[in-house]
């Protein structure tokens, strides 16, 4: 079974109704992004930091997976599928997705605030995590999120899966934030990649093909173009 590569970013959940900080020029929720996705901002402010995630927490207890999500599993009919997500949620494990690598972390997880990679991470659902709230040794839990300015630690296995891949399908991405948008250049040179996205999107010296729709939309068009491989 040939292996795909699924790259995904903020457009495949936004028709779940799950809204990012580039929608609103640098603040995410009314939050300065400065202030709750940066470890300076964790250090400042950890209540604030630990309010933000718990409200994000709250809010995918209410989301469902759109049929990009579930479209996106499907594809595991026909070909051996790993998605990268930049996304934080849990749609893709709901849509029916079996192997999801979370570049940015999960928002449903935490781990002790001083471990940096290759953590323990502890699953708390939907559930709020407080100040003075830590791990076995007494240590703070804090939201299990890549931070801006922090390592990526799963970057190095995505970069693996994507040179060992025989497509590539990008959706939702304008492949504007690093290092997840470097992804598409360890994709072996002649590898068919297909992107969707409603926007025109640059993807280096790459040959691509682009369709240009929402995710829903695209996934459907996609799912043809499949059918006729």
């Amino acid at each position: 079974m040939k292996k795909l590569v699924v790259l995904t970013g903020a457009g495949v959940s936004a028709e779940s109704g799950i809204s990012t900080f580039r929608d609103s020029n640098g603040l995410w929720e009314n939050y300065n992004v400065a202030d709750v996705a940066t470890i300076e901002g964790w250090w400042r402010n950890r209540s604030l930091v630990l309010e933000f995630y718990n409200q994000r927490r709250g809010e995918l207890a209410t989301k469902k997976p759109n049929k990009a999500h579930k479209l996106i599993a499907e594809l595991e009919k026909y070909f051996d599928v790993t998605v990268v997500t930049q996304n934080i949620d849990n749609l893709h494990e709901q849509g029916g997705s079996t192997k999801v690598i979370h570049l940015h972390g999960e928002a449903t997880k935490v781990r002790p605030e001083d471990c940096e990679q290759d953590c323990k991470t502890i699953d708390v659902g939907y559930k709020p995590v407080n100040l003075g709230d830590t791990d076995s040794r007494g240590v703070q839990l804090r939201p299990n999120i890549v931070w801006f300015g922090e390592a990526v630690p799963k970057f190095d296995t995505a970069t693996g899966i994507a040179a060992n891949a025989d497509m590539m399908l990008i959706v939702g991405t304008s492949l504007q934030v690093y290092p997840a948008a470097g992804l598409v250049q360890y994709v072996k040179t002649g590898t068919p990649i297909y992107l969707i996205d409603p926007k025109p999107v640059y993807v280096g010296a790459r040959n691509f093909t682009q369709i240009t729709d929402v995710a829903t939309k695209g996934m459907e068009k996609f799912m043809e173009i499949v059918k006729t491989m």
